[in-house]
Protein backbone atom coordinates (compact mmCIF):
# COMPACT_ATOMS: atom_id res chain seq x y z
CA UNK A 1 0.00 0.00 0.00
CA UNK A 2 1.22 3.34 -1.05
CA UNK A 3 1.81 6.64 0.85
CA UNK A 4 -0.67 9.54 0.00
CA UNK A 5 0.80 11.51 -2.82
CA UNK A 6 2.59 14.70 -2.00
CA UNK A 7 0.80 18.25 -2.90
CA UNK A 8 2.53 19.91 -6.17
CA UNK A 9 3.71 23.10 -5.61
CA UNK A 10 4.26 26.11 -7.22
CA UNK A 11 8.32 25.13 -6.57
CA UNK A 12 7.78 22.17 -8.48
CA UNK A 13 6.04 23.84 -11.57
CA UNK A 14 9.11 26.63 -11.85
CA UNK A 15 11.25 23.59 -11.95
CA UNK A 16 9.50 21.44 -14.43
CA UNK A 17 8.85 24.58 -16.52
CA UNK A 18 12.38 26.33 -16.40
CA UNK A 19 11.22 29.23 -14.84
CA UNK A 20 11.38 31.43 -11.54
CA UNK A 21 8.14 30.75 -8.64
CA UNK A 22 7.90 34.67 -8.98
CA UNK A 23 6.77 34.04 -12.80
CA UNK A 24 4.84 30.74 -12.05
CA UNK A 25 2.74 33.37 -8.80
CA UNK A 26 2.31 35.94 -12.03
CA UNK A 27 0.56 33.31 -14.35
CA UNK A 28 -1.86 31.67 -11.57
CA UNK A 29 -2.58 35.28 -10.53
CA UNK A 30 -3.30 36.19 -14.13
CA UNK A 31 -1.14 39.56 -12.92
CA UNK A 32 0.06 40.16 -16.72
CA UNK A 33 -0.85 43.66 -16.36
CA UNK A 34 1.32 44.25 -13.58
CA UNK A 35 4.12 45.79 -15.03
CA UNK A 36 5.75 42.75 -15.73
CA UNK A 37 6.13 40.93 -19.54
CA UNK A 38 6.06 37.43 -19.33
CA UNK A 39 6.61 35.63 -23.30
CA UNK A 40 4.05 33.90 -24.64
CA UNK A 41 6.09 30.73 -25.25
CA UNK A 42 7.29 31.05 -21.46
CA UNK A 43 3.30 31.70 -19.89
CA UNK A 44 2.47 28.45 -22.18
CA UNK A 45 5.05 26.48 -20.71
CA UNK A 46 3.96 27.13 -17.51
CA UNK A 47 0.17 26.28 -18.36
CA UNK A 48 1.34 22.97 -19.53
CA UNK A 49 3.46 21.98 -16.25
CA UNK A 50 0.13 22.93 -14.36
CA UNK A 51 -1.92 20.82 -16.68
CA UNK A 52 0.38 18.28 -16.77
CA UNK A 53 0.59 18.04 -12.79
CA UNK A 54 -2.70 18.88 -12.03
CA UNK A 55 -1.44 21.37 -9.93
CA UNK A 56 -4.60 22.70 -7.54
CA UNK A 57 -3.72 26.31 -6.36
CA UNK A 58 -4.94 25.62 -2.24
CA UNK A 59 -4.14 28.93 -0.19
CA UNK A 60 -3.46 26.79 2.92
CA UNK A 61 -1.45 23.91 1.32
CA UNK A 62 0.60 26.33 -0.38
CA UNK A 63 1.74 28.20 2.50
CA UNK A 64 2.54 24.90 4.10
CA UNK A 65 3.96 23.81 1.49
CA UNK A 66 6.43 26.71 0.34
CA UNK A 67 5.90 28.53 3.16
CA UNK A 68 5.18 31.08 0.92
CA UNK A 69 2.01 32.92 0.57
CA UNK A 70 2.92 36.57 -0.77
CA UNK A 71 1.35 38.01 2.25
CA UNK A 72 4.02 41.34 3.85
CA UNK A 73 3.22 42.60 7.10
CA UNK A 74 3.47 46.08 7.17
CA UNK A 75 3.95 47.17 11.10
CA UNK A 76 3.10 50.75 12.32
CA UNK A 77 4.87 51.86 15.63
CA UNK A 78 3.05 54.68 15.76
CA UNK A 79 -0.75 54.98 14.51
CA UNK A 80 -0.74 56.48 10.72
CA UNK A 81 -4.37 57.45 10.43
CA UNK A 82 -5.23 59.69 13.08
CA UNK A 83 -5.42 63.48 11.44
CA UNK A 84 -1.84 64.51 13.31
CA UNK A 85 -0.13 62.01 11.22
CA UNK A 86 -1.61 60.31 8.10
CA UNK A 87 -0.82 63.15 5.46
CA UNK A 88 2.95 62.18 6.81
CA UNK A 89 2.69 58.70 6.49
CA UNK A 90 0.41 58.04 3.51
CA UNK A 91 3.10 58.81 0.78
CA UNK A 92 4.94 55.38 2.18
CA UNK A 93 1.67 53.48 2.14
CA UNK A 94 1.25 54.47 -1.51
CA UNK A 95 4.21 53.22 -2.21
CA UNK A 96 3.97 50.67 -0.41
CA UNK A 97 0.83 49.29 -2.45
CA UNK A 98 2.15 50.22 -5.51
CA UNK A 99 5.04 48.15 -5.07
CA UNK A 100 2.66 45.05 -3.95
CA UNK A 101 0.59 45.23 -6.29
CA UNK A 102 3.24 44.91 -9.19
CA UNK A 103 4.33 41.85 -7.30
CA UNK A 104 1.30 40.38 -6.82
CA UNK A 105 1.19 40.67 -2.91
CA UNK A 106 -1.11 41.13 -0.26
CA UNK A 107 -0.54 43.45 2.50
CA UNK A 108 -1.28 42.93 6.34
CA UNK A 109 -1.89 45.67 8.31
CA UNK A 110 -0.88 45.19 11.63
CA UNK A 111 -2.63 46.19 14.35
CA UNK A 112 -3.55 43.72 16.76
CA UNK A 113 -0.69 44.80 19.28
CA UNK A 114 -2.62 47.26 21.73
CA UNK A 115 -1.27 50.77 21.35
CA UNK A 116 0.90 52.19 25.04
CA UNK A 117 2.27 55.63 25.30
CA UNK A 118 1.49 55.88 21.71
CA UNK A 119 3.54 53.37 20.48
CA UNK A 120 3.19 49.62 19.58
CA UNK A 121 5.68 46.61 20.11
CA UNK A 122 6.21 44.13 17.12
CA UNK A 123 6.13 41.09 19.46
CA UNK A 124 3.71 41.63 21.73
CA UNK A 125 1.52 39.00 22.95
CA UNK A 126 -0.82 37.78 20.32
CA UNK A 127 1.42 39.23 17.71
CA UNK A 128 0.43 37.94 14.14
CA UNK A 129 3.93 38.67 12.79
CA UNK A 130 4.30 35.00 11.38
CA UNK A 131 1.47 35.07 9.56
CA UNK A 132 3.02 36.98 6.96
CA UNK A 133 6.64 35.72 4.86
CA UNK A 134 7.77 39.27 5.80
CA UNK A 135 7.09 42.47 7.33
CA UNK A 136 7.94 45.91 6.60
CA UNK A 137 8.40 48.19 9.70
CA UNK A 138 7.23 52.19 9.72
CA UNK A 139 7.80 54.26 12.24
CA UNK A 140 9.91 57.87 13.34
CA UNK A 141 11.52 55.57 16.05
CA UNK A 142 11.73 51.88 15.95
CA UNK A 143 12.16 49.97 19.45
CA UNK A 144 16.00 48.89 19.70
CA UNK A 145 15.24 45.60 21.29
CA UNK A 146 12.52 44.64 18.93
CA UNK A 147 15.06 45.08 15.56
CA UNK A 148 17.51 42.64 17.95
CA UNK A 149 15.30 39.91 18.25
CA UNK A 150 14.00 40.33 14.16
CA UNK A 151 18.09 39.83 13.38
CA UNK A 152 18.41 37.35 15.74
CA UNK A 153 15.61 35.29 14.67
CA UNK A 154 16.40 35.40 11.38
CA UNK A 155 12.50 37.17 10.39
CA UNK A 156 13.16 38.91 7.40
CA UNK A 157 12.27 42.34 7.31
CA UNK A 158 13.17 46.18 6.27
CA UNK A 159 12.65 49.13 7.77
CA UNK A 160 11.81 52.43 6.39
CA UNK A 161 14.25 54.68 7.64
CA UNK A 162 17.87 54.37 8.63
CA UNK A 163 18.17 52.28 11.31
CA UNK A 164 21.54 51.65 13.55
CA UNK A 165 22.31 47.73 13.57
CA UNK A 166 20.92 46.36 16.18
CA UNK A 167 22.99 42.96 16.70
CA UNK A 168 23.70 42.73 13.18
CA UNK A 169 23.18 44.97 9.94
CA UNK A 170 19.19 46.13 9.54
CA UNK A 171 18.10 46.14 6.41
CA UNK A 172 16.64 49.60 5.22
CA UNK A 173 15.35 52.17 3.06
CA UNK A 174 16.12 55.35 4.08
CA UNK A 175 16.22 59.26 3.16
CA UNK A 176 19.78 60.74 2.72
CA UNK A 177 19.70 63.45 5.39
CA UNK A 178 22.68 64.13 6.01
CA UNK A 179 23.14 65.16 2.25
CA UNK A 180 20.54 67.07 1.90
CA UNK A 181 21.11 69.11 5.43
CA UNK A 182 24.41 70.34 4.43
CA UNK A 183 23.47 70.78 0.97
CA UNK A 184 20.97 73.81 2.42
CA UNK A 185 24.23 74.44 4.90
CA UNK A 186 26.29 75.03 2.21
CA UNK A 187 23.49 77.58 0.23
CA UNK A 188 23.39 79.79 3.81
CA UNK A 189 27.15 79.49 3.76
CA UNK A 190 27.37 80.80 0.36
CA UNK A 191 24.85 83.53 0.50
CA UNK A 192 26.88 84.86 3.28
CA UNK A 193 25.46 83.54 6.65
CA UNK A 194 28.35 82.64 9.06
CA UNK A 195 26.40 81.99 12.37
CA UNK A 196 23.52 79.09 11.93
CA UNK A 197 21.50 77.22 14.89
CA UNK A 198 20.08 74.11 14.46
CA UNK A 199 16.47 73.77 16.39
CA UNK A 200 15.50 70.61 16.93
CA UNK A 201 16.24 67.55 19.59
CA UNK A 202 19.31 66.14 17.13
CA UNK A 203 18.64 62.80 19.34
CA UNK A 204 16.55 59.65 19.75
CA UNK A 205 15.22 58.68 16.01
CA UNK A 206 18.21 58.26 13.61
CA UNK A 207 16.70 60.47 11.01
CA UNK A 208 17.31 63.21 13.86
CA UNK A 209 20.58 62.53 14.55
CA UNK A 210 21.46 62.71 11.04
CA UNK A 211 20.21 65.77 10.31
CA UNK A 212 22.34 67.24 13.16
CA UNK A 213 25.56 65.11 12.16
CA UNK A 214 24.60 66.72 8.36
CA UNK A 215 24.28 70.16 9.71
CA UNK A 216 27.22 70.00 12.13
CA UNK A 217 29.62 68.51 9.57
CA UNK A 218 28.72 70.98 6.65
CA UNK A 219 28.97 74.01 9.23
CA UNK A 220 32.24 73.01 9.92
CA UNK A 221 33.54 72.41 6.83
CA UNK A 222 31.84 75.82 5.48
CA UNK A 223 33.56 77.59 8.61
CA UNK A 224 30.67 78.65 10.29
CA UNK A 225 29.38 78.80 13.56
CA UNK A 226 27.01 76.21 14.38
CA UNK A 227 24.49 76.22 17.40
CA UNK A 228 22.07 73.60 18.90
CA UNK A 229 19.18 74.57 19.62
CA UNK A 230 17.01 71.44 21.56
CA UNK A 231 13.91 72.56 21.65
CA UNK A 232 11.53 76.19 19.94
CA UNK A 233 11.63 77.90 23.09
CA UNK A 234 11.49 81.69 23.18
CA UNK A 235 14.58 82.25 25.63
CA UNK A 236 16.80 80.03 23.38
CA UNK A 237 15.75 81.23 19.98
CA UNK A 238 16.23 84.58 21.77
CA UNK A 239 19.79 83.66 23.06
CA UNK A 240 20.82 82.47 19.20
CA UNK A 241 19.76 85.75 17.99
CA UNK A 242 21.24 88.25 20.15
CA UNK A 243 24.91 86.22 19.85
CA UNK A 244 24.13 86.77 16.05
CA UNK A 245 22.15 84.01 14.64
CA UNK A 246 20.95 84.77 10.72
CA UNK A 247 19.32 81.69 9.69
CA UNK A 248 17.73 78.92 11.50
CA UNK A 249 17.63 75.24 10.40
CA UNK A 250 14.06 73.43 11.78
CA UNK A 251 14.30 69.73 12.71
CA UNK A 252 10.86 69.39 12.75
CA UNK A 253 9.05 71.35 9.83
CA UNK A 254 6.13 72.09 11.57
CA UNK A 255 7.59 74.81 14.08
CA UNK A 256 7.87 76.95 11.51
CA UNK A 257 4.50 78.91 12.28
CA UNK A 258 5.62 79.54 16.32
CA UNK A 259 9.17 80.29 14.98
CA UNK A 260 7.58 82.88 12.89
CA UNK A 261 5.23 84.46 14.92
CA UNK A 262 7.78 84.59 17.31
CA UNK A 263 10.03 86.30 15.12
CA UNK A 264 7.49 88.99 14.12
CA UNK A 265 6.67 89.58 17.63
CA UNK A 266 10.22 90.75 18.01
CA UNK A 267 9.87 92.79 14.68
CA UNK A 268 11.89 90.13 12.48
CA UNK A 269 10.59 89.69 8.78
CA UNK A 270 11.31 86.48 6.97
CA UNK A 271 13.52 86.42 5.39
CA UNK A 272 14.64 89.48 4.94
CA UNK A 273 16.10 90.15 9.02
CA UNK A 274 16.09 86.24 9.94
CA UNK A 275 16.40 82.86 7.28
CA UNK A 276 14.66 79.79 8.18
CA UNK A 277 15.25 76.78 6.65
CA UNK A 278 12.84 73.12 7.23
CA UNK A 279 14.25 70.01 7.46
CA UNK A 280 12.16 67.84 5.56
CA UNK A 281 8.10 67.50 5.90
CA UNK A 282 6.04 68.14 8.80
CA UNK A 283 5.35 65.10 10.49
CA UNK A 284 1.52 66.95 12.26
CA UNK A 285 -0.69 69.00 10.36
CA UNK A 286 0.72 72.75 9.75
CA UNK A 287 -0.43 75.88 8.16
CA UNK A 288 1.44 78.73 7.43
CA UNK A 289 1.31 81.37 4.85
CA UNK A 290 5.54 81.03 3.89
CA UNK A 291 7.02 78.73 1.35
CA UNK A 292 9.68 77.62 3.20
CA UNK A 293 13.05 77.04 1.83
CA UNK A 294 14.25 73.26 2.54
CA UNK A 295 13.94 69.82 1.34
CA UNK A 296 11.47 67.18 0.08
CA UNK A 297 11.75 63.24 1.98
CA UNK A 298 10.99 60.90 -1.00
CA UNK A 299 8.49 59.16 1.01
CA UNK A 300 6.93 57.19 -2.08
CA UNK A 301 10.38 55.68 -3.19
CA UNK A 302 11.12 54.58 0.50
CA UNK A 303 7.85 52.81 0.24
CA UNK A 304 8.65 51.26 -2.70
CA UNK A 305 11.35 50.66 -2.58
CA UNK A 306 11.15 48.91 1.31
CA UNK A 307 9.16 46.04 -0.69
CA UNK A 308 11.78 45.75 -3.31
CA UNK A 309 14.63 44.93 -0.78
CA UNK A 310 12.50 42.46 1.06
CA UNK A 311 11.60 40.60 -1.98
CA UNK A 312 15.33 39.75 -2.39
CA UNK A 313 15.90 38.92 0.89
CA UNK A 314 12.99 36.35 0.41
CA UNK A 315 14.35 34.88 -2.50
CA UNK A 316 17.48 35.19 -1.30
CA UNK A 317 18.84 37.53 -4.12
CA UNK A 318 22.07 40.07 -3.89
CA UNK A 319 20.60 43.34 -3.21
CA UNK A 320 21.61 46.79 -1.40
CA UNK A 321 19.58 46.18 1.56
CA UNK A 322 21.32 49.41 3.27
CA UNK A 323 19.88 51.59 1.00
CA UNK A 324 19.54 55.80 1.34
CA UNK A 325 17.51 58.26 -1.59
CA UNK A 326 18.44 61.36 -1.79
CA UNK A 327 15.91 64.32 -1.08
CA UNK A 328 15.17 67.33 -3.41
CA UNK A 329 16.12 70.47 -2.56
CA UNK A 330 13.34 73.06 -2.52
CA UNK A 331 14.24 76.56 -3.00
CA UNK A 332 11.59 78.21 -1.36
CA UNK A 333 11.35 81.89 0.01
CA UNK A 334 12.45 81.99 3.16
CA UNK A 335 16.48 81.34 2.99
CA UNK A 336 18.39 84.90 1.70
CA UNK A 337 21.26 86.90 2.57
CA UNK A 338 21.57 87.90 6.14
CA UNK A 339 20.84 91.82 7.06
CA UNK A 340 23.72 94.61 6.81
CA UNK A 341 25.59 94.42 10.10
CA UNK A 342 24.66 90.74 10.69
CA UNK A 343 26.68 88.32 9.09
CA UNK A 344 29.68 88.02 11.15
CA UNK A 345 30.49 84.96 13.54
Amino acid sequence: MTGPRRRVTQRDIARLSGVSQATVSLVLNNRLDAGVRIAPETRQRVLDAIRTTGYVADPVARRLADQNNRIIGVFTYEPVFPSGTRDFYHPFLVGLEERAERLGCDLLLLTSAPVEAGRRRIFAEGSRIRLADGCVLLGQEIDRGDLARLVAEGIPFTSVGRRDDAGGPVPYVGADYPAATAALVRRAADLGHASLAYVGSGAGPESHVDRLRGFRDAAGAAGVRARHLPAPDAAALDAALADGATALFLEEPADAPAVTAWAGARGLGVPADLSLVALGDPTRPVSIDLDVTGFTIPRRAMGRQALDVLGALLEGAETDAQRLLPCELHDGATLAPPPVGRNHS
